[in-house]
């Protein structure tokens, strides 16, 4: 049930930005579903929030569009998110990243643009899967490699991914290689 919440929200905000013409692309956990979804959609991992990566130009278009939809804003600890009034938790709401900003300052990348995105046959916008890679590698927490593994093992990670690498994100790939457990 909760995982069709998720898929709910994720709909009602894409559907939303959509018709209001706002930029924006679907990142985090959904976006990795997307991806693996594409080759086995039985390997999907499923999450209690929505990720979006948008323009900061854009946040009172966002906030009316999402107001309009029942979301109320709220900003915590430098996040801006959006909740609806019956799924009040922080975890369970729409997470804003600012396109082409640093997510964290201790970051050596900026997220990248909301025009790193494609079309996805589920009909919302995400984050094309360089762009993805880079961003988990990026970040590098726990569920980040975990990402990244799900997409190793799928073979998503290509030369074609691996060549627009920074070294640094290229380190951190063969590290979660080389921790990928081929027993299971």
């Amino acid at each position: 049930m909760a995982v069709d919440r998720v898929e709910k929200r994720l709909r009602r905000v894409t559907a939303a930005l959509d018709e209001a013409g706002i930029k924006y692309a679907v990142i985090g956990g959904n976006a990795v579903a997307a991806w693996v979804s594409r080759v086995d959609p039985g390997a999907t991992r499923s999450t209690k929030d929505v990720d979006l990566l948008v323009d900061q130009s854009d946040i009172d278009r966002i906030e009316s569009v999402l107001g309009e939809a029942g979301f109320t804003r709220e900003d915590v600890l430098g996040v801006t998110l959006f909740k609806e009034p019956d799924e009040p938790s922080v975890r369970a709401s729409i997470h804003l990243v600012w396109a082409q900003q640093k997510v964290r300052p201790q970051y050596n990348l900026p997220a990248p643009s909301v025009e790193e995105s494609v079309r996805d046959p589920q009909g919302f916008n995400v984050i094309d899967l360089p762009a993805l890679v880079r961003m988990k590698l990026t970040s590098f927490r726990r569920i980040d490699q975990v990402h990244i593994e799900d997409l190793l093992k799928l073979n998503m990670i290509d030369a074609a991914v691996r060549a627009g690498l920074p070294t640094e994100l290229e380190r951190r790939l063969v590290e979660v290689e080389g921790s990928i457990d081929d027993s299971i």
